[in-house]
């Protein structure tokens, strides 16, 4: 039997600037899926990150930037 281990997701706030048509289709969506924007945008960038094209290999490894 596995043990049960709590993990807590390390967060930090950045700023970032989007154009306002960008911003208001997020908030459509994030209201039209119950969710908070914040999540959405979380969401939209994992995909991307996943199932970006690159020409040679990265390491996508965080940084403390």
């Amino acid at each position: 039997m596995r043990i049960f281990s709590v993990k807590k997701p390390e967060y930090i706030n950045k700023t970032f600037r989007m154009p306002l048509e960008l911003i208001r289709k997020l908030e459509i969506i994030a209201r039209a899926n119950d969710v908070s924007l914040n999540n959405l945008v979380m969401q939209c960038c994992e995909y991307a990150l996943d199932n970006i094209e690159v020409k040679e290999e990265h390491n996508f490894k965080a940084t403390n930037e």
